[in-house]
């Protein structure tokens, strides 16, 4: 046992899920939280009778990893997946809704798109590969593949809602891994989407344009804690990491953290940090100053989610969909809203529908300059004339994540490949989390079962 013992820094979706394998694998765990609950960003509350998930507010069952812990942990009968009254897409153009087609024939009907435009990428199939694709923005990709409106109408606002991003700051390669693929290895999107689908199948994989979307019936943070209560004998809360050493001389690692104002040491012959970049570069720093320096370039722009409650009597526009997505030539304030109520059970009363909004991102970081109260009213008055609200809200509660979601921008690709070089010049030291391998639960999921075997077959 002393051969495998590990210490796993945080708590979040990635680290409680690597650590579930490990466990279940004979390892002998102990992870380090700074929090006093579990889950990271997936946090959910109940107030007046509104269930808010003030992180993900859904995942995509892009693995069958999920359902398996799920089952394990004995959520199986806690798990929904989404409405299909949800499956709508919608886009805001010229201030009005348009439904994201997803048929051909859609896709002919839809005025989201002009005639030039819908023309447009019917050229795709004829596009070339770029020569300095892998340095390429998504914006820069997609203009050249598919053309300048299909970037501003549906990349655009995709970003936003997926990354809260900058389409003209995140990298093709590293923040869309398999669009990118798509070009280099089939020649094309078109082409490539459909030869991928028989690659995904063989897998056992969806892509995430299929995949089922799920929750919880209690929310989110559901989820994580289940998990962290089947590792509630490996789980310290309120610790908090301060740095971690090798020990040459025995190959084992000491982690120094902090826990009801003691400092306490641990030793163990693996360590896995999964906490965001900007902490790891705190609790690593003294390993290597270069390694800090990669990790503190990755940007985590703000975003606040604001939570609106209505009385359904007062809204003008069938709820008929997931949702919307706000290009940035529309000029409003926030970047999207997810039909919270519309989507899953038990997030209101029967009589009221809740909505989830979010503002700022890597878009518009500088909102926050304006005072709360103003932002939230400008947001709040945008939002009731797109949806045809007579009324105020009911309930109002907002959230503001001042380091959000991680970036992966242009020339993440050099500190991807850093990461790989610092964990091969300290043995039995791994670093993840959302930052590394992709940004969504299912990613996380999936790559926790990766992580697991490089730590399984790794030496330390």
């Amino acid at each position: 046992m002393n051969k495998k013992k590990i210490t796993v820094i945080g708590a979040g979706i990635s680290g409680l899920a690597t650590a579930y394998w490990l466990k279940k694998d004979g390892f002998d765990v102990t992870i380090l939280e700074s929090g006093v609950l579990p889950g990271g960003s997936m946090q959910t509350s109940f107030e007046e009778g509104f269930l808010i998930d003030y992180g993900p507010n859904s995942g995509l069952e892009t693995t069958p990893l999920i359902r398996q812990i799920v089952d394990e942990v004995g959520l199986s009968n806690q798990m929904i997946y989404a409405n299909e009254s949800s499956n709508k897409r919608y886009i805001l153009r010229n201030n009005s809704l348009h439904a994201l087609p997803t048929s051909p024939t859609a896709f002919i009907k839809t005025d989201l798109f002009s005639i030039k435009g819908k023309l447009r990428l019917f050229a795709e199939p004829f596009i070339g590969k770029s020569k300095d694709g892998y340095y390429q923005s998504i914006a820069e990709f997609v203009k050249r593949r598919l053309g300048q409106e299909f970037l501003d109408y549906a990349i655009d606002p995709f970003v936003s809602g997926v990354f809260a991003g900058d389409p003209h700051k995140l990298s093709v390669k590293s923040a869309f891994p398999k669009l990118y693929r798509l070009e280099e290895v089939y020649g094309g999107l078109i082409q490539g989407m459909i030869k991928g689908a028989k690659e995904r199948k063989k897998r056992a994989e969806q892509s995430k344009q299929n995949a089922k979307m799920f929750s919880f019936i209690n929310g989110m943070q559901t989820f994580p804690t289940a998990i962290a209560e089947i590792l509630k004998e490996n789980i310290l809360y309120h610790s908090n990491v301060v740095s971690v050493e090798y020990r040459k001389q025995d190959a084992e690692w000491k982690t120094i953290y902090k826990k009801d104002d003691k400092t306490h040491e641990i030793i163990s012959n693996y360590i896995l940090s999964t906490v965001p970049a900007y902490t790891v570069s705190k609790i690593f720093g003294n390993l290597d100053n270069e390694l800090s320096k990669h990790l503190e370039d990755i940007y985590y722009p703000p975003v606040m989610v604001l939570y609106l409650g209505f009385k359904k009597e007062s809204i003008g526009m069938p709820l008929d969909g997931f949702g919307y997505l706000i290009p940035s030539k529309e000029q409003k304030t926030f970047l999207g809203a997810i039909w919270s109520s519309t989507i899953f059970p038990n997030r209101c009363e029967e009589n009221k529908a809740v909505f989830t909004l979010f503002i700022g991102g890597a878009r518009s970081p500088n909102l926050f300059e304006i005072e709360k109260q103003k932002l939230i009213d400008k947001v709040i008055s945008e939002f009731k004339q797109i949806m045809e609200i007579k009324d105020d809200p009911v309930f109002t509660k907002e959230m503001l994540w001042e380091k959000a979601i991680p970036q992966y921008n242009l020339g993440y690709i050099e500190h991807e490949n850093y990461f790989d070089k610092f964990e091969k010049e300290n043995r039995g030291l791994f670093l993840s989390g959302n930052f590394r391998g992709g940004i969504s639960v299912g990613d996380c999921v999936k790559n926790s079962e990766v992580l697991f075997n490089k730590i399984k077959n790794s030496v330390p």
